[in-house]
């Protein structure tokens, strides 16, 4: 046999028996991370995150106890990726920046909304991030309960918005044109203030989609006026 055969099957041999990538947690959430975004929450199986790491489904419960439990660890790491407010700015610029970080967030991952939102098992980088929040805004002036329900406020319009926004019908570029087909179903005699504002939209003098920045600023003005008494 020639040396060079002889290379070639001991590098072969090396090769075969190189040890597979130890799996972790963090491995697992990860995959199951883009598996998610790609195809939604609803495809996420144990057997089906188990062929995506080439393992089989038995080994994924060394290092998750179940499908919930991985549901738990992904909303986990959306959270992290929306990090908590920054005390030291100004409560209320703490706070657009927050709700920005979320929706952007959120909308790079589609399916966590509802998860987000309904999950019980809030572990601790949600449990942070409602602390930190809650700090920011005493640190502010807002007493415990008020901030309680200020940022349950803020949340509510934050993840409601970004449903409506995933589950719009239509792109912004579409608008004009949808509302065209429907102004007739708006007559004027019975809808008159539907009826213009659709005009104004086909027009284009209005774009019709809801403004993120314009409502929560709503929301942060009513909280200001908590805080100010005026």
């Amino acid at each position: 046999m020639s040396a060079k055969k002889t290379a070639t099957g001991a590098a072969k041999a090396t090769e075969k028996k190189a040890p597979r990538q130890k799996l972790t947690c963090e491995k697992v959430l990860a995959e199951a991370l883009l598996l998610v975004d790609a195809e939604g929450l609803e495809t996420l199986s144990m057997r089906r995150l188990a062929e995506r790491l080439g393992v089989k489904a038995m080994s994924l419960y060394n290092h998750v106890a179940n499908k919930e439990a991985v549901i738990d660890g992904l909303v986990e790491l959306v959270v992290a990726e929306m990090g908590s407010p920054d005390q030291t700015l100004h409560w209320r610029q703490a706070m657009e920046l927050r709700a920005e970080n979320a929706r952007r967030v959120l909308l790079a991952h589609p399916w966590a909304t509802m998860p987000l939102v309904s999950r019980v098992n809030a572990g601790p980088v949600m449990l942070h991030y409602v602390d930190d929040t809650l700090g920011c805004l005493r640190q502010a002036g807002f007493t415990l309960s008020q901030a309680d329900y200020a940022w349950n406020a803020m949340d509510s319009y934050i993840y409601g918005f970004t449903l409506q926004e995933l589950n719009f019908p239509f792109e912004a570029e579409e608008y004009a044109e949808v509302a065209k087909s429907y102004v007739a179903m708006i007559p004027p005699e019975e809808y008159p203030n539907l009826n213009a504002l659709t005009h104004e939209v086909i027009a284009k003098r209005h774009l019709g989609i809801q403004d993120f920045s314009f409502g929560f600023s709503m929301v942060l003005d009513g909280l200001e006026k908590l805080l100010t008494g005026r």
